[in-house]
């Protein structure tokens, strides 16, 4: 049968960037299947799209622009500031992650891109925006479908958190 929007299924992953190195998979996020709702805008859209109409046992790869993965790097998301603007505490270093909070409050993660003796660039955008990606996927298990009462238990075993 084929999948659907709504459908909760089980996949095997790996993907990869276009130097063919491999940037996240099934085994390193610990081995287990991933299993998710499809649909439900929990993974990246290219990824999630991919798998409808697709049925058990089927493996296939699929690659993904930008925007249809982490989306294309937006410029406005990338600030210099001073060096003097950042806690002392910190000696900034390229690919360093920081944690910024915003004038209402919201906290977001911040790259330093580069650093010189005055100033810092900071990259709000994804680490993974830009970027062309490539998955295998296996689809491994479908049919489990969420009870309309409670979302989070159907009686077939699935965690659906």
């Amino acid at each position: 049968m084929a999948i659907k929007i709504g459908d909760i299924i089980k996949v095997e992953y790996e993907g990869r960037l276009e130097d063919h190195s491999i940037f996240d998979s099934t085994e390193l996020q610990g081995g287990e299947p991933m299993k998710f709702e499809v649909g439900a805008g929990f993974l990246i859209r290219g990824f999630d799209k991919s798998v409808v109409g697709k049925e058990v046992g089927d493996e296939y790869t699929v690659t993904l622009n930008a925007s249809e993965a982490y989306g294309e790097i937006d410029s406005q998301l990338i600030q210099t500031i001073s060096r003097d603007q950042l806690p002392e505490d910190i000696d900034p270093e390229p690919g360093m992650m920081l944690s910024a909070h915003s004038d209402n409050g919201a906290q977001s993660v911040v790259w330093i891109k580069e650093v010189d003796d005055e100033f810092v660039t900071l990259d709000m955008n994804h680490p993974m925006a830009g970027k062309t990606l490539s998955f295998k996927i296996k689809i491994l298990e479908t049919g489990c479908e969420p009870d309309p009462h409670d979302a989070h238990e159907c009686g077939c075993g699935c965690d659906h958190n």
